[in-house]
């Protein structure tokens, strides 16, 4: 889904200081409230921190979970000002519902999957091709999204069946199945590379799926959700959040967690854009 530019067009101001809407004329304030996936958890808490020396007045409030659990939480009314998905399904889903407000959408991260062992645990598994090969195995459920990569991983080589006979510890979330790992209680296990290296010094990683193994990339696509809740001040915090997340200064707190800005919209707009002139030129 393609971030989309919105050009407002400007006439008619009768005073100096007036803004169009309420909430553009609020300064930011109150309570912000970001469901963010759980991979996130740990990049947020300081990008927050930082947000908060500028905007001290603006309380922000995260709820970490699978990005499906969220989705759920969101569809059955729980208030949410900003969503931060480690998926474009459940994102979707939510535009599609009208939840989501589909302008707002940007694909913000992407991220890597990785197999994983502790430091300290012998086992004869070398890749994804044979992971068959453990005792058992630590994955995240179907509506978890590193779940739902890690499936399409084992769909594209064919080893689906096998995985599914194994002894399996079945995590409601990312952090639960990096626990499983590092507590010893599952020989391998499939998180994303920025959760192997939140703790880099008690799991290696045995392997990163390519490109080819994935039907999609792993995207986190970041939107502003309807909240109907918020006071005009609550409104102007959340967009001015959702804007920060977007700078420079949070996306090197993302790279330092092990993310990379996704580039992919800019690109394809610039594409768009040279084949919008060669059209022209001919």
């Amino acid at each position: 889904m393609k971030k989309k530019l919105a050009v407002i067009a400007l006439a008619g101001i009768m005073a100096a200081g007036l803004t169009v809407g309420n909430v553009q004329a609020a300064e930011p304030g109150g309570e912000v409230y970001v469901f963010i996936a759980a991979s996130l958890a740990n990049a947020m808490e300081e990008i927050q921190k930082d947000f908060n020396q500028k905007y001290p007045d603006v309380e922000i409030f995260y709820n970490a979970d699978s990005s499906g659990t969220l989705q759920t939480q969101i569809e059955e009314g729980s208030r949410c000002d900003i969503f931060f998905s480690a998926a474009t399904k459940q994102m979707d889903a939510l535009v599609e519902e009208e939840l989501v407000k589909e302008e707002s959408v940007v694909n913000l991260l992407e991220n890597k999957v990785v197999l994983i062992k502790t430091n300290d645990t012998e086992t004869k598994v070398t890749g994804f091709e044979n992971i068959t090969d453990a005792e058992n195995l630590a994955l995240a459920g179907e509506d978890v999204p590193v779940g739902q990569y890690a499936r399409e991983i084992f769909t594209s080589l064919d080893i689906m069946d096998q995985v599914e006979k194994m002894e399996i510890n079945e995590g409601k979330n990312v952090t639960e199945v990096l626990a499983a790992v590092t507590q010893g209680s599952n020989e391998v296990g499939v998180v994303y590379a920025t959760d192997a290296a939140s703790v880099a010094d008690q799991v290696e990683i045995i392997a990163e799926a390519s490109s080819d193994m994935l039907q999609t990339p792993v995207l986190y696509p970041v939107g502003l959700t309807e909240d109907e809740e918020a006071l005009p001040e609550e409104k102007a915090a959340a967009e001015t959040f959702f804007e920060y997340l977007q700078t420079e200064s949070a996306l090197k707190v993302f790279e330092e967690y092990g993310f990379s800005p996704y580039t992919a919209d800019a690109e394809e707009s610039a594409a768009e854009d040279t084949q919008t002139d060669q059209k022209t030129d001919s």
